[in-house]
């Protein structure tokens, strides 16, 4: 998800997301060793059927249609259908719209096929899977398959042996603030440090969503700063949940308790609550290296009961107090 100033689009009306979609291998941010194997991939001119997996808004569509622009220059758009989890993805789009795509006659540079994208192919149904794998044997002579999906767990076993596997990780904070820079002194945005960094926790990861929040405050507010962009994306502000791990490592629990309380009057949820309580733990530095140990443990074993349906006050309370105990003495506990 980057674009450098060359490849950026002049159509003011476009999404941010879109307007800074790179078109190059080289402008990709992140997963440096994937999109070298890519890079690789793109000099020889063999393509094989590919999977790439890894989390949401961190280039995993982005990089192949960027391989896909490198391989086959001004016939890219004739020779790459791309397919969504929005289009319907039964057996009868296989049998039809994918298998009709592979007949095409496109004329292509020597050695080069044509390229067949589908987004989110972790929510397929299994008969489209299997159908699939038959279409790409068949027609392997003219046509490449580039799967992206959440969960390469979820793609039958004969298409995952049929492809190379590419897995992408989340993005690191820094990668997406160098990006947002970027786009800041493009569009003329005004921003605090402050605020980028807060843009950055608040995507935890995904350059997609980060650009999406970056436009949403610079339209909704014309300055970046950290409360505009937490009014904007409306989660628990880190400063409240810091304020409250402090509290628990100093101890004190009815200071943590009113913490969560206040937050929880806020209308925020229990899952986004303790999402943010544990995105913010390993970023707290002020913990030594075991306390944060049993932070996360306990804080990870109320994420738990809060995914199995406990989504009460209750749940984020206790969490509170078994915090604060780690810092009183076990004397303290003891009849």
């Amino acid at each position: 998800m980057a674009a450098t100033a060359k490849s950026v689009s002049s159509d003011n009306t476009l999404p941010w997301v879109e307007k800074y979609r790179p078109t190059e291998l080289k402008d990709v941010v992140g997963n440096q060793e994937t999109v070298d194997r890519l890079n690789v991939i793109a000099m020889s001119g063999n393509v094989p059927n590919l999977i790439l997996a890894g989390a949401p808004g961190i280039g995993k569509t982005t990089s192949i249609l960027c391989l896909a622009h490198t391989l086959l220059g001004p016939t890219y758009k004739e020779a790459v259908l791309e397919l969504n989890a929005s289009d319907d993805r039964g057996i009868d789009v296989v049998r039809n719209r994918i298998k009709m795509f592979a007949q095409k006659k496109v004329n292509l540079p020597t050695g080069r096929h044509k390229i067949i994208i589908l987004d989110e192919a972790d929510s397929m149904t299994p008969g489209a899977q299997q159908a699939l794998r038959r279409t790409m044997e068949i027609y392997s002579n003219t046509t490449r398959f580039a799967l992206a999906c959440n969960l390469s767990g979820k793609i039958i076993e004969p298409i995952q042996s049929r492809c190379a596997i590419l897995r992408y990780g989340k993005l690191q904070n820094e990668q997406i603030l160098h990006r947002l820079v970027e786009i800041c002194r493009f569009e003329n945005v005004e921003y605090t440090p402050e605020g980028l960094d807060a843009i950055a926790f608040s995507a935890d990861g995904d350059m997609r969503q980060a650009v999406n929040n970056l436009q949403s405050t610079a339209s909704g507010f014309g300055l970046i700063t950290p409360e505009n962009v937490f009014r904007v994306c409306d989660q628990p502000h880190p400063v409240v949940i810091r304020k409250m791990l402090e509290n628990c490592s100093k101890g004190d629990v009815d200071e943590a308790v009113a913490c969560v309380t206040h937050l929880w009057t806020q209308g925020y949820s229990a899952i986004d609550i303790i999402t943010s309580i544990f995105r913010v733990v390993k970023v707290y530095d002020e913990l030594d290296e075991d306390k944060k140990l049993r932070f996360v443990r306990e804080i990870g074993t109320t994420h738990m009961r809060i995914v199995d349906g406990l989504q009460t006050l209750v749940q984020l309370q206790g969490l509170a107090a078994r915090l604060s105990k780690f810092a009183l003495p076990e004397k303290a506990f003891k009849a």
